[in-house]
């Protein structure tokens, strides 16, 4: 496919309707940034595998990446193909021996499976002049800097818990097994920063 920019996942922040989430992408080369409307449980997806956090049970996510493993299928990479009425199409490319696969697939569902693959992400050049912006003359508003997820919006702010510091690195390392446990990845993400500060 020709005429084509690479993107990388730069931050998800809440959207205005309730219960979305904006994921920012952006241009590897360049200021161009793509905004995507994304559902609670692919953002949630996405900023898991950004952050290292792993769920005690396989999510539907990891159920597609355990399935496309066994079944030797490699994801090559995703591209964002067409945006009609306001919603995105995407593929995602893979390879099964010598046969090329392309899934139609939701963008969301295609940008967290790319982020689990550790696979690259592609949208084409007319998308992006349409739906882009340029950050040299736009910011969205609490967009973050690159790589980083607002954990707390990811997760309702009553479940987050603060003041790690007064835990010993065995009681940290308990709690952050219960949070992953009880799918609280928010909390858990809060836990694995304070381990990993007293490490440096």
């Amino acid at each position: 496919m020709s005429n084509r920019v690479e993107l990388e996942i730069v931050s998800i922040v809440p959207a205005h309707s309730h219960g979305a989430y904006t994921l920012v992408l952006g241009a590897r080369s360049g200021p161009r940034k793509l905004p995507v409307l994304v559902g609670a449980f692919e953002a949630q997806a996405i900023a898991m595998e950004l952050e290292g956090i792993k769920a005690s049970r396989p999510l539907t996510h990891d159920l597609f990446v355990q399935a496309f493993e066994a079944l030797s299928i490699d994801v090559l990479e995703v591209v964002i193909t067409d945006l009609h009425e306001g919603i995105f199409f995407s593929k995602i490319i893979c390879k099964s021996g010598s046969s090329t696969i392309e899934l139609d697939s939701r963008t969301s569902d295609a940008i967290a499976l790319a982020a689990k693959f550790h696979c690259p992400i592609f949208v084409m050049e007319k998308i992006l002049d349409e739906a882009g912006y340029n950050t040299d003359d736009l910011e969205i508003e609490n967009v973050e800097s690159p790589g980083r997820v607002a954990h707390e919006e990811l997760i309702p702010s009553s479940k987050t818990h603060k003041g790690f510091e007064q835990y010993s690195a065995e009681e940290l390392e308990d709690l952050l097994e219960e949070a992953v446990r009880d799918e609280d990845y928010a909390r858990a993400a809060k836990i694995r920063d304070e381990i990993q500060k007293r490490n440096k």
